[in-house]
């Protein structure tokens, strides 16, 4: 019986930085972290999907992290599958630039649409084989990218001029514009599979009923009103591999749909949460066994007075002076601090106050945030200012918005914004 062991991971974002700290120590620690449990646990293939770095242009650091990692893992599993979608962060183009190399070191990266000859989406090019210990093939990866609204016009177009399958009335032509791109690619490998493979789909999106984490995912495909349902996967997939939600989790009651999450917290609110990678088995074609491998916490995230709470100033200056830290540690491994404030007064020196109890200690001060309880317009007036970095673009977008109308922005207006937002950040 053929047999497979997967590895799903996604969402590394190599090259982030947190409130102007960067995260390559803590991602170089787990790429070592990574390749141990790829030999550990014999892992025949890792599938990667999707945000491998932070932003369109990455940083050479963080470039670098990534190219070593790849050589490294293939020097000691050259057997290894690895297989690269690209994601909403990164760029497609530069992440399937060196692919004709990559490839030829068993690599594939995904990061468009594949094209034939005469232009036209070839799902085919998307089906890419994964072997067992002994290189037998056990598995087909249908490995679909990250999907830009720009890449549907020409699957609406196909659905239009006749293909068997019809868009309801009603329906969102965004949503199924994705549906009819993975019900083709799904055809190429179930044609692919042969007796006692596994079929195993890939995805970096937003799926209906997913739990957010609001300060570092960005949201995508036209806003979450277009979020996509589970219903697009066949049932017959043995697994399918997500990224883009960096809580790991499970879709629409179907276990075998699932995003691994993140390896690391991307943002201060995501430190409650496990971060994982996912194992996955697979024999005669179907997924036998998974197991989660929780990801180490490379640096320790501190939150006063934590849980979502704030504290008064003194009561906060207090718990800070009661913060047990480790002296021992290198400064690349200090805790991240975040401190949450109710501020009934003004108290213009409150940031020196905190520098001041940390000053020497072995911790970073990454965020002070102030919540203003009074209601006078001194108050207002005189209470620190909210730095523009601390907001997301949406609350500046509602913001504004509140100056001139009374209440929030209706729920079309917000998904038109995020549209806006995510293809201006996409060029960038």
């Amino acid at each position: 019986m053929r047999s497979l062991r997967l590895l799903h991971t996604a969402d590394w974002h190599l090259g982030q930085t947190l409130h102007g700290v960067a995260r390559d120590p803590e991602h170089a620690r787990f790429l070592d972290w990574l390749l141990d449990r790829i030999g550990e646990h014999e892992v025949d293939a890792l599938v990667i999907a999707g945000d491998v770095f932070d932003g369109q242009n990455p940083p050479i650091p963080a470039l670098a992290l990534f190219y070593r990692f790849l050589a490294r893992a293939k020097r000691r599993f050259p057997r290894l599958d690895i297989v690269v979608l690209a994601g909403n962060h990164d760029s497609a183009s530069r992440l399937e630039a060196p692919s004709p190399l990559m490839t030829e070191m068993g690599v594939r990266v995904t990061g468009t649409l594949p094209g034939g000859p005469d232009g036209a989406f070839d799902p085919a090019a998307l089906v890419i084989p994964l072997h067992d210990r002994d290189g037998t093939v056990a598995a087909r990866c249908v490995a679909m990218p990250y999907l830009r609204p720009a890449d549907l016009p020409a699957i609406e177009n196909e659905v239009k001029e006749g293909a068997k399958e019809e868009v309801e009335e009603g329906a969102d032509p965004l949503i199924e514009g994705v549906r009819h791109l993975y019900d083709r690619a799904c055809a190429a490998g179930q044609a692919a599979l042969r007796p006692g493979e596994a079929l195993l789909l890939t995805g970096h999106c937003y799926m209906r009923g997913g739990a957010l984490s609001d300060l570092s995912e960005r949201k995508i495909l036209g806003g979450n009103l277009h979020a996509l349902p589970v219903d697009i996967f066949p049932e017959d997939a043995a697994y399918v591999a997500l990224g883009h939600l960096h809580r790991a989790q499970a879709v629409g009651g179907r276990e075998a749909v699932r995003y691994s999450g993140s390896p690391l917290p991307l943002a201060i609110d995501e430190e409650p949460y496990p971060h994982q990678v996912m194992l996955a088995d697979f024999a005669g074609g179907r997924l036998v066994a998974r197991e989660a491998l929780r990801v180490p916490r490379f640096v320790a995230i501190h939150r006063v007075p934590g849980n979502g709470r704030f504290a008064t100033p003194d009561e906060a200056l207090d718990a800070l002076r009661r913060l047990e830290l480790d002296p021992g540690l290198p400064r690349e491994a200090w805790p991240f601090l975040e401190v949450s404030v109710d501020l009934p007064e003004p108290r213009p020196a409150l940031r020196d106050e905190v520098e001041a109890v940390l000053a020497g200690r072995p911790v970073r001060l990454l965020r002070l945030a102030v919540r203003l309880t009074g209601s006078g317009e001194s108050l207002a007036d005189s209470a620190p200012a909210v730095e523009l970095a601390a907001l997301a673009p949406e609350d500046v977008f509602r913001r504004l918005y509140r100056r001139s109308h009374a209440g929030d922005p209706d729920p079309a207006l917000l998904a038109a914004f995020d549209e806006l937002l995510t293809s201006v950040q996409e060029t960038l």
